[in-house]
């Protein structure tokens, strides 16, 4: 099972998700959170791991020039969009940076699982919606609104995944990944290794074998 871990803010920590095996780190370039990654971290964390893993900033309702100058700058080789952006505008940070993108699904029933298809990205992720929050909750959603998904557009499944759940979420969702942030922190912004590697054991022992 692929896992991405979201909330990278340094080298050491990237460092242990790579080592780990992650697919994917995510970088968060929105001030308002507590695990935001330093303009000049996420620099030197995409020249050490970009041909390692994917390397994902983090977006929430950005300016289209802020998301193209991130990608250009700091060498990210992949974009997710938090917040509120429409088709039109994933569509638009797709043609303008060349490099694939994730949208993130707020989720409260099945009408938002359905309503993802409105979304032609490169993948579907999806969190628990909180009031006023764009992710990091920490809490999760009802996993089986996502059982009879069909899409051909690959889901990430997010949102108070653990070492402790994350087998259970992907024996009910079946994703293409799971992503975790605060289920493998020693605090907002710094990881707990430990806690990384239970993950990844855990993930990879509830690997569903595809149909």
């Amino acid at each position: 099972m692929r896992v991405k871990i979201c909330g990278i803010t340094n080298l050491d920590d990237a460092a242990e998700a790579v080592l780990l095996g992650a697919w994917a780190i995510g970088l968060i370039h929105y001030d308002k959170s507590p695990r935001a990654c330093p303009s000049d971290e996420a620099t030197a964390i995409c020249a050490a791991f970009r041909r390692k893993c994917e390397v994902v900033g983090v977006f929430v309702n950005p300016e289209l020039e802020e998301v193209a100058k991130a990608v250009e700058g700091a060498g990210l080789t992949m974009v997710q969009l938090n917040g509120a952006e429409g088709p039109q505008f994933c569509a638009e940070v797709a043609r303008r940076t060349g490099v694939k993108v994730i949208k993130a699904i707020h989720v409260a029933s099945a009408a938002e699982v359905h309503g993802a298809e409105a979304f032609r990205t490169d993948f579907h992720l999806f969190d628990r919606r909180g009031k006023g929050l764009w992710g990091g909750t920490g809490e999760s959603f009802d996993w089986t609104l996502l059982r009879d998904r069909r899409s051909e557009v690959p889901a990430i499944v997010a949102g108070g995944l653990r070492p402790d759940n994350v087998a259970t979420a992907i024996e009910v969702t079946h994703p293409y990944a799971v992503d975790v942030a605060s289920g493998v922190e020693a605090e907002p912004g710094r990881k707990d290794h430990a806690a990384m590697a239970a993950f990844f054991e855990a993930a990879k022992a509830a690997t569903v074998p595809a149909p």
